[in-house]
């Protein structure tokens, strides 16, 4: 039986932008140029139809590796690594593509659902005509039909009365409603693999369900794929079905839903689920919280990024990098402690 490539492969991914170093004693020295690093050697994959989560905390590098698969980091960043896509049994490596090449996938087979959707979309377009660019970009409609397929697509999202909100600028919109605009222009031309960054941060409680029942409806209608990035736990282990943890650029652990709440392996990971209070949570204890912060770019230690917070640290943890390691059909962490247990 021959096994399917998966839709989106990413291997050994590392983003680093340069700075300039701190200046020592003397002012007017000249002043090496370096890089920082933003995400070391990431890999994952996703199958088709397959929804994978990726979390940890602000400055993980979430944001950054979305933007790296969709090409649309500034020019100063450098990547390495491979991206490969694979459309109609043809695969493709995205980091190597021609900048038109790249502009014919994004938008079309491959789209994103940006973390902010007043700074992401256009205060002075019509909604509706942001949609229908993203149509008029990949395709032969013309301006009529275009707007027709934009309406459609806000009544894919459930906005109501979609051809009266498709005139509306986005300050007349509410926050889930802009959110809702952002979804339809990101599904409007059918893609295959759906960025949603952070899709639900700063709605309510009750957007918020809204939100993810719509991507879940959404997903099994048209068959989409989804790199779902969060840091809040509960809305990943309601959509994921596998999971993975970054911290500090790194992959700390990567497994199906179930084995990463259930049986986390990592101790960064652990720390997370910890942190996230429950119905069995005392009242009259204090939240735990992971102690120490995360390091800045520019002074990462050679080994483990978590080390210096970790209780179950070892010599061995600083002197270098732990490699993944498979503890469980699939699941795999970064702990040379806990993974020899």
């Amino acid at each position: 039986m021959t096994t399917l490539p998966p839709l989106l492969d990413v291997r050994n991914l590392s983003i680093e932008f340069p700075t300039a170093a701190l200046r020592a004693a003397e002012p007017d020295a000249g002043v090496p140029a370096r890089t920082l690093p933003a995400v070391r050697n990431l890999s994952f994959s996703i199958a088709s139809g397959e929804v994978l989560g990726l979390v940890g905390e602000s400055g993980s590098g979430k944001s950054i590796t979305s933007l790296a698969i969709m090409r649309l980091l500034p020019f100063q960043a450098r990547v390495l690594g491979e991206i490969f896509f694979t459309e109609n049994g043809e695969t493709r490596n995205l980091a190597a593509l021609s900048a038109e090449s790249m502009r014919q996938l994004r938008g079309s087979r491959l789209a994103m659902i940006f973390q902010e959707p007043m700074t992401a979309l256009n205060p002075v377009m019509r909604v509706g005509d942001q949609i229908a660019e993203a149509v008029l970009a990949h395709g032969t409609r013309s301006k009529s039909d275009a707007a027709k397929v934009a309406v459609q697509a806000m009544t894919d999202v459930a906005i109501p009365e979609p051809d009266r909100r498709a005139r509306d600028y986005p300050h007349q919109l509410s926050g889930g409603m802009r959110q809702r605009v952002m979804i339809a222009m990101a599904i409007v031309n059918r893609p295959q693999l759906l960025i949603a960054d952070e899709p639900t941060t700063a709605l309510d409680v009750t957007i918020q369900a809204q939100i993810l029942d719509l991507l879940a409806q959404l997903r099994a209608k048209f068959g989409l794929a989804m790199l779902f990035i969060s840091h809040d736990l509960a809305v990943v282990s309601q959509v994921a079905d596998r999971v993975a943890v970054m911290y500090a650029g790194n992959l700390v652990e990567l497994g199906a839903r179930r084995e990463i709440f259930l049986a986390p392996a990592h101790p960064y990971t652990r720390g997370l689920l910890r942190a996230v209070p429950n119905l069995k949570t005392s009242r009259g204890r204090p939240l735990e919280t992971i102690e120490g912060t995360v390091p800045p770019l520019h002074a990462m230690p050679p080994g483990c990024a978590f080390e210096p917070r970790c209780g179950f640290r070892v010599p061995e943890c600083s002197r270098a990098l732990p490699p993944l390691i498979e503890v469980a059909h699939e699941h795999w962490a970064r702990c040379p402690v806990l993974n020899s247990r």
